[in-house]
């Protein structure tokens, strides 16, 4: 029923806007952005920077000034790169969350707008549904058989039967826009009002309109759950594990500091005290800025934001960002049938009427929907009947005396409509239960189960329809259980597979994922469209029955081989989700409704239905799907393995790039060489820095997935990010690039100063070379670096990275900076010969990647 002194056009534009100068954002605590200046003080405290910003000073100090503003304007390139990157990321992260925030429709200029949640104002009308956790308080002008959940603010785990608003009471019309009068106050009686919703709680079953009263803090939910924003972020386990590296790394560095200050203090003395001092200084800071992989947190913030926002490209929504990490280690996809593997398109596509007239199940089959139809399967069933010429208003022309509500316990509902003086009851549900209250012979019995066994057989849907015409109201029972019903009949209602699902099953297969369907539906029905996508162990199935009869550990041993669970409720998705957890699998969980929110919640990962989900799902999931396809949910996997591998690409390429760095800074002081002729002084080890930087955090990121990604078994989620095996392959290659750049540098140095900066710029180009190399040869285990360069072939970032390197190259050796870099240019001839080391310094791991694809094929 709807109030008609409600102003039902809603606010203007331009109200709106008024109001919300007037009341602000619908939002608890208004988001404060952090500073720019507070970013770049923040990046300078790093232990890297605060490193480099001391030598600049020591070279002040030594009388140096030319260094030291060279040093300082290589401090601030590095800042610059790491303050651009940073503001990239929060520029993502913000648009991912603008992306992710809650939406509600309203009704705005005369009709319906959906809005960002945040931007509601006093006075809107909004629309809500089954799922929608509200937000805002207001009164309810239109309601259809709406109740709520207000446990969240009363306590009480009952939901709450809403009531429309009287149309007498508490309206009032002020410059043209419809308000609640606050002159009722709250009565101590029944502060919870049936005909009023209030923020925060949850909309289980039902449709309404809701005239806004108050937002944000003025809010119930606001007043009492302020605190909720100030809760502070914890890191993830992926953060806490970089950091305690960078601690570790850190800590040796420190200890490698003093000794090679005291290595290099005892090969210099016959310098002044000052001189020695301030050198040995210098020695170790070059040593310690090595040795610290300062890149490691930049790595995992810009992969990880980065990575969901290409996500978020490709429609999917990342909530969380160690989701993103979650997804390379699925096991298990537990998905819904409808509208995930199948097109979720419901259409009536067989009738069977027990008495052989169709026109009148399909009338009763319609007083059975609701007025204003939201389910799928009733908009399929009423659109039906206009087909058959039972219009809206034929069907709903009476007086609706009482309903049924539909409830996951009971998976059944009807209406009693009073029609041309007579009362009817028309039933719908599944027919297990529609069944158990129609009187039926034996004979009728066995009928009526052959042909809902036929129906199911084929993959449809099948629904049984039951009437009964009561005297009076007296006779009407107060539950559907306590009906003695007529059976009238059966509808087959069909939604098929999606055209891609087939291969996406297939794909699922070969990277080792399960997939699972649980659904509510006939198991029969599920088994028909599991056989037509080729899903594996089709004719396995465990029903809700059967799971109510088995205990936690039978049902951990049927999971095992069961792909299809049929009529559950939200317990057993719980349940299901659960035994797939215990048996040390990645469980991975679609859903759209209220009821898949708890087992969401309790998987590793939640997946919600963009479109078709309610706002609950959204908030329980990790990740939401905006196109609710099935193949997003593929190609997503696909890309949350790509990221965890580059992130660990990254990770091993950082190790890698380090050790001839910080080798070579350690063993030229133990060698005796003096401190103005070594490979590495501070000055060149911000200039490697400044290759690093954007080589890890932004051409690794966009490094696309292997050729056998989807091919490999899921990762095991206990495994740390840097494994033994990778270790050893960084420090190997790290080890041989340090023994041809050093090697290299101290036979042309021969024992003679005068050489230092030919044979430093000799080191120097083929330790840059070779991390120019190294990321081609590294950016896959398996494939070649030729195939990696093919796939990338078009990326402007990358050539930008090899044209960038090349140019820094060019200009350090060939420009007049090479005389303050302390480097002499190289003649072709050494230019080249720096060039081939380089290529045999990281081309040898090409050879390693042969004999692997050797041996597989063996």
């Amino acid at each position: 029923m709807t109030n008609n002194k409600w102003n039902m056009a809603g606010l203007t534009s331009a109200e709106a806007k008024r109001l919300q100068e007037q009341y602000g954002k619908n939002e608890l605590t208004p988001q404060k952005m952090e500073s720019f200046f507070k970013k770049v003080f923040h990046i300078i405290c790093e232990p890297m920077f605060l490193l480099l910003i001391v030598a600049a000073i020591i070279y002040f100090i030594l009388g140096e000034p030319r260094d030291g503003t060279i040093m300082l304007v290589f401090v601030v390139g590095i800042i610059s790169i790491d303050v651009i990157q940073e503001w990239k990321t929060d520029k993502t992260l913000h648009a991912l969350k603008d992306l992710s925030a809650p939406h509600v429709t309203v009704i705005r200029d005369g009709g319906e707008q959906t809005i960002a949640s945040v931007d509601l104002v006093p006075g809107d009308l909004m629309t809500i549904c089954e799922g929608v956790k509200i937000p805002a308080d207001g009164m309810i002008v239109k309601c259809n058989d709406l109740c709520v959940d207000e446990s969240s603010l009363t306590g009480e785990a009952e939901g709450v039967w809403k009531l429309c608003a009287d149309e007498s009471s508490f309206l009032c019309e002020a410059e043209g826009i419809w308000k609640l009068s606050t002159d009722q106050t709250d009565s101590s009686e029944d502060y919870w009002r049936r005909d009023y919703c209030y923020a925060g709680t949850l909309v289980t079953q039902g449709t309404a309109t809701i005239c806004v009263d108050k937002i944000g803090a003025a809010t119930e939910y606001g007043k009492i759950g302020a605190n909720v924003a100030a809760a502070p972020n914890e890191d993830t386990p992926l953060q806490k594990q970089t950091r305690s590296l960078v601690k570790l790394c850190a800590g040796i560095a420190a200890v490698l500091f003093a000794l090679v200050a005291l290595f290099t203090w005892f090969n210099i003395p016959d310098h002044a005290f000052h001189d020695r001092l301030i050198e040995s200084i210098l020695s170790g800071i070059t040593l310690a800025m090595a040795m610290i992989p300062e890149e490691f947190p930049v790595i995992l913030t810009v992969f990880l934001s980065m990575g969901a926002w290409r996500l978020a490209k490709k429609q999917s929504l990342v909530r969380k960002l160690p989701s993103v990490e979650t997804l390379g280690a699925i096991s298990v996809l537990c998905v819904d049938k409808t509208g995930t593997i199948t097109m979720n398109q419901m259409t009536v596509q067989d009738v069977w009427a027990m008495d052989g007239n169709d026109y009148a199940l399909c009338e009763t089959m319609g007083l059975g929907c609701e007025t204003d139809a939201y389910d799928p399967m009733e908009k399929a069933m009423l659109s039906h009947c206009s087909n058959l010429g039972i219009t809206g208003e034929h069907l709903f022309s009476g007086e609706l005396v009482s309903e049924y509500a539909f409830t996951n316990e009971l998976k059944m509902m009807g209406h009693i409509w009073r029609r041309n003086g007579e009362l009817i009851i028309a039933a719908k549900g599944s027919p297990e239960r529609i069944l158990t209250i129609c009187n039926l012979s034996n004979k009728e019995r066995e009928t009526v189960d052959n042909k809902i066994m036929e129906m199911s057989m084929e993959g449809l849907r099948v629904i049984a329809v039951a009437a009964a015409n009561p005297q009076s109201e007296a006779e009407i029972p107060a539950e559907i259980t306590g009906c003695s019903l007529i059976f009238c009949g059966l509808i087959g209602l069909a939604d098929p597979p999606r055209e891609s699902v087939k291969a996406d099953i297939a794909v699922c297969s070969k990277a080792g994922i399960r997939v699972v369907m649980i659904t509510g539906d006939n198991g029969i029905t599920a088994s028909s469209i599991a056989k037509k996508i080729n899903m594996p162990n089709s004719d396995h199935i465990i029903t809700g029955d059967m799971l109510n009869e088995m205990s936690d550990e039978e049902l951990r041993d049927k999971v095992k081989d069961v792909s299809i669970f049929s009529r559950v409720v939200p317990e057993h998705k719980m349940r299901i989700v659960k035994a797939f957890k215990e048996n040390g699998e990645i469980v991975a969980m679609t859903g759209d409704g209220v009821n898949d929110a708890p087992a969401m919640k309790y998987a590793d990962i939640g997946i919600a239905m963009g479109k078709r989900g309610s706002e609950v799902s959204r908030e329980a999931a990790g990740l939401i799907l905006m196109d609710d396809n099935f193949t997003t949910i593929v190609e997503t996997v696909k890309d949350g393995r790509r990221i965890y591998d580059n992130i660990r690409k990254a990770v091993g390429y950082v190790f890698t790039i380090h050790i001839p760095i910080a080798f070579a800074s350690l063993l030229a002081p133990m060698l005796g060489i003096d401190p103005a002729a070594l490979l590495l002084m501070p000055l060149h080890v911000v200039l490697m820095e400044l290759l690093i930087d954007p080589t890890c955090s932004i051409v690794l990121e966009r490094q696309p997935a292997e050729m056998d990604i989807m091919t490999r078994k899921p990762r095991d989620p206990k495994e740390k990010m840097l494994t033994p095996a990778l270790l050893f392959k960084s420090v190997l290659q790290g080890l041989i690039i340090f023994a041809v750049s050093f090697g290299t540098y101290y036979t042309l140095l021969d024992g003679n100063e005068a050489n230092a900066p030919t044979a430093r710029a000799m080191g120097l180009t083929i330790i840059m070379l070779s991390n120019l190399f190294l990321v081609q040869v590294n950016s896959s285990d398996h494939d070649f670096a030729i195939q990696s360069i093919k796939r990338l072939v078009k990326d402007k970032v990358m050539w930008a990275a090899i044209f960038g390197t090349v140019a820094m190259l060019g200009i350090i050796l060939y420009s007049p900076l090479n005389t303050f870099l302390k480097l002499a240019p190289l003649a072709p001839a050494m230019l080249f010969t720096a060039i081939g080391i380089a290529v045999f310094a990281v081309f040898w791991y090409e050879a390693v990647k042969l004999i692997k694809r050797c041996k597989k094929v063996m």
